[in-house]
């Protein structure tokens, strides 16, 4: 099995949340991470207070997954789905969106602790690895 894992569960893995690790094991090489989340994960590793263990964790964790990109075809995904999303008046936020967009490009299953802001995207499989 196969998974696009979203910013806060990357996070909630380099502060060795037990659960988090155990499923980074258990699903080793079947992992990837969207560029739109890695340079989230960049933010927070580069911040002026960060220990430079963050950014060592960051790249440590990189080795064994594989980075997806966004390219055309992820982004005429992410603007059908926030037309289709805007027309029925619930929007979703233009990051976590183009996230499932690279999930379902990809016909990933997306892990994430932020089920609400992907709760409306059609035909998106979640899993959340913090309660499950």
């Amino acid at each position: 099995m196969s998974f696009l894992v979203d910013t806060d569960i990357c996070a909630a893995h380099l502060k060795q949340k037990g659960i988090v690790t155990n499923r980074f094991l258990q699903y080793s090489g079947g992992l990837h991470i969207s560029t739109i989340s890695l340079g989230e994960l960049y933010a927070w590793a580069l911040r002026g207070n960060a220990h430079p263990r963050r950014l060592q964790g960051l790249n440590e964790m990189l080795s064994d997954m594989s980075v997806l990109e966004v390219t055309r075809q992820v982004a005429e995904s992410f603007g059908r789905l926030q037309a289709v999303l805007l027309d029925i008046g619930k929007p979703a936020p233009g990051m976590d969106l183009m996230n499932a967009a690279v999930a379902l490009s990809h016909n990933l299953t997306l892990v994430t602790h932020n089920t609400p802001d992907y709760a409306n995207v059609p035909g998106l499989r979640m899993v959340d690895w913090l309660v499950d």
